[in-house]
């Protein structure tokens, strides 16, 4: 491949993740060209995108991979000047809610029965529904028991919102559950270097 044509198609990859609303997946980068393109190639493209912009603009924004695909975003400690942009403060979740999106997203698929027993108390539906609205959690299928109830997971807009590519990428679950959802801090930025050792099925089908 010509060094022109990779600079071509470095400017259409920038324009079209610099104005999607959403993360684009390599499907969706792959349709921008009328030409086949390998997958290895498309990464490529997107590594060396993302090290143009470290380069040329390393305090302001990045090119960073999460569950649904590819999205620039602004550095996390612009974090607080940005909000002000937006002055209705989101809605800040509290300790039951965590703890309960905690255990569905490091045991997943869960029950409300199984996070009951976890906690030890009951889970209030409100708390599950409002997990639901926010497209963190869904309901994945049901276990085969008496009643069949219904089986929770956590999706990809929970990942996304987390700047986490899978589940592996979570950090420990009391550092999961301190985080300030709905605080000024983005949350989760950054994930740590070593994921925890948990039980769970990743069905996040994350982008190779």
């Amino acid at each position: 491949m010509e060094s022109n044509n990779t600079t071509q198609m470095k400017v259409i990859l920038e324009a079209a993740l610099l104005t999607s609303p959403i993360p684009l997946s390599l499907d969706d980068m792959l349709r921008l060209f009328s030409e086949r393109i390998e997958r290895a190639t498309l990464r490529m493209l997107l590594d060396e995108l993302k090290q143009d912009w470290q380069a040329r603009m390393p305090n302001s924004m990045e090119l960073v991979q999460v569950a649904s695909g590819w999205r620039f975003q602004a550095l996390p400690e612009l974090a607080p000047f940005l909000s002000r942009l937006n002055p209705d403060r989101p809605h800040r979740y509290s300790r039951a809610a965590m703890e309960t999106l905690a255990i569905i997203a490091y045991r997943q698929p869960v029950t409300r029965g199984d996070i009951e027993e976890l906690r030890g108390v009951a889970v209030n539906p409100n708390t599950i529904r409002q997990l639901q609205e926010r497209d963190w959690i869904d309901v994945v299928g049901q276990r085969d028991v008496p009643g069949r109830p219904s089986l929770y997971a956590t999706t990809k807009t929970f990942l996304d919102d987390l700047n986490l590519k899978s589940l592996a990428d979570l950090p420990e679950m009391e550092t999961f559950i301190d985080q300030p959802f709905g605080e000024d801090e983005p949350i989760l930025q950054s994930a740590p270097e070593m994921p925890p050792q948990v039980d769970f099925i990743d069905n996040s089908d994350a982008p190779a």
